[in-house]
């Protein structure tokens, strides 16, 4: 911390808001008097941004863009997911080995994700 200590010549002095000195006291003050000034450090706060996704159906929906602010219908990506690999090991665990790729072409087994088709900013998920 810097400190300074009081200038000789007081009314070099400037004053916080613009108000005037304390009156001087009326008493004696016992001996030499110092004044500390102490220099204030900015304090950076970071600032999280936080991401609102919204649970969407399977099929694509209008939607106001956060990224964009258009109106739009949303683009759709359909996508295999931990639920899709499980539903097809349980099959292939039961011997099912055949029927392997029936969860990877029923809708119902994978997640569908919405997409901006201006800015292609990611709306939400629908599993």
């Amino acid at each position: 911390m810097a400190e300074k200590s009081m200038p000789s010549d007081p009314s070099s002095v400037s004053f916080v808001n613009n108000q005037p000195p304390p009156p001087p006291y009326s008493g004696t003050q016992a001996g030499p008097s110092t004044v500390t000034y102490v220099a204030a450090t900015p304090v950076v706060v970071p600032v999280a941004q936080v991401q609102i996704v919204r649970s969407m159906g399977h099929n694509s929906s209008s939607y106001i863009c956060r990224s964009c602010n258009m109106n739009i219908m949303t683009r759709t990506q359909v996508k295999a997911n931990t639920k899709t690999h499980l539903f097809a090991l349980l099959l292939c665990v039961l011997g099912l080995w055949p029927c392997v790729c029936i969860p990877y072409c029923v809708d119902s087994c994978q997640s569908v994700d919405h997409y901006c088709p201006n800015c292609n900013a990611y709306i939400g998920v629908s599993n």
